[in-house]
């Protein structure tokens, strides 16, 4: 750990101010190299006050994602999960597929903001600075690529998991990718795999995983203003690296057991389209459907109007709004 680090993780353990000549005493460096470091940090976002005759404080509100932050919350997982922190990307997804043949499993990629985001069907993804927590982790999964969905559904479990570990109200799944707080939107998942063209299976799947941690000042843009919410009604200190490396332990945990599907039960009870009225999209076509349930592959259960059932493994459907639900 350099200096600037370690000065970070004491301001973020301490309740009092601490002083540069204590801060320099502890760490075993001058004062110069105490200040110089403050104001690194400062540099980087960290909103860091200098009290008169007291010392140095760290805002209560300061929320800055960084890899020393996330990697503490981690704890021993930070020996398995590598975890990389960008002030700003294109899209994580695509930082880590351009290097995904020389990343180890588990190699995570999160920005505090995205220029070119990117959610399912083609879809940008609204990824702003300041507010969100964007993620993409590189797996090496051993399944047939049929199945790549239970790492998405595995996902939104872990997410749901994470955010009312830290406090969120109830979180909720809309298939397949989804996770809603309110019956509003605030994280999307999207999982890109490789596919090993002998066997059929998946040589590495690159899942990531966006979320509003907060909601932007002014309020989401108009286009989403109707469906997006946030998962915490305002900023705490450290929040965003904590919401990280939660989201990191419950995906590690479920990740580990995947082949039983123990958490499918969970994900079932989250599902918030059991019993509704939906429209399956294809292309230019939606089909009128009623939702049956999710089964132990992750398949939302449809029945259409005409009495034909169907089990969907991916694609997208929405609520039937005349229908009031």
């Amino acid at each position: 750990m350099d200096t600037r680090e370690a000065i970070l993780a004491a301001l973020e353990g301490a309740e009092e101010p601490l002083s540069g000549s204590g801060l320099a005493r502890r760490l075993g460096v001058s004062r110069a190299a105490v200040w110089k470091a403050v104001q690194a940090l400062r540099d980087e976002g960290y909103e860091i006050e200098a009290a008169p005759n007291r010392g140095y404080r760290l805002d209560p509100a300061s929320d800055v994602l960084s890899a020393g932050g996330v990697r503490r919350a981690l704890g021993d997982l930070a020996q398995v999960i590598e975890v990389e922190v960008l002030p700003s990307c294109v899209s994580t997804n695509l930082t880590v597929k351009q290097h995904a043949a020389a990343l180890p499993a588990w190699h995570t990629v999160i920005a505090a903001a995205q220029t070119g985001g990117r959610g399912r069907m083609g879809r940008s993804f609204y990824s702003p600075e300041g507010t969100g927590l964007y993620m993409s982790v590189l797996l090496r999964p051993d399944m047939a690529a049929e199945d790549a969905a239970l790492i998405t559904t595995a996902a939104a479990v872990a997410v749901c998991r994470a955010a009312e570990e830290l406090g969120s109200d109830r979180a909720e799944i809309k298939w397949v990718n989804d996770v809603l707080i309110h019956g509003r939107k605030v994280c999307g998942i999207l999982t890109e795999a490789g596919l090993d063209m002998e066997s059929g299976r998946l040589e590495h799947a690159v899942l990531g995983i966006g979320v509003n941690v907060t909601e932007p000042a002014g309020g989401f843009p108009p286009d989403i203003a109707d469906v997006a919410g946030a998962v915490f009604p305002t900023r705490k200190r450290d929040r965003k690296n904590a919401l990280a490396a939660a989201i990191l332990r419950q995906l590690y945990d479920i990740y580990g057991r995947l082949p039983d599907r123990g958490y499918v039960e969970e994900y079932r009870a989250r599902c918030c389209l059991t019993g509704a009225a939906v429209n399956v999209l294809r292309g230019d076509e939606a089909r009128r459907a009623a939702v049956l349930g999710v089964d132990d592959r992750c398949r939302l259960l449809v029945r259409y109007d005409d009495g034909s059932e169907e089990a969907l493994f991916s694609g997208e459907v929405s609520v039937r709004k005349e229908m009031g639900i």
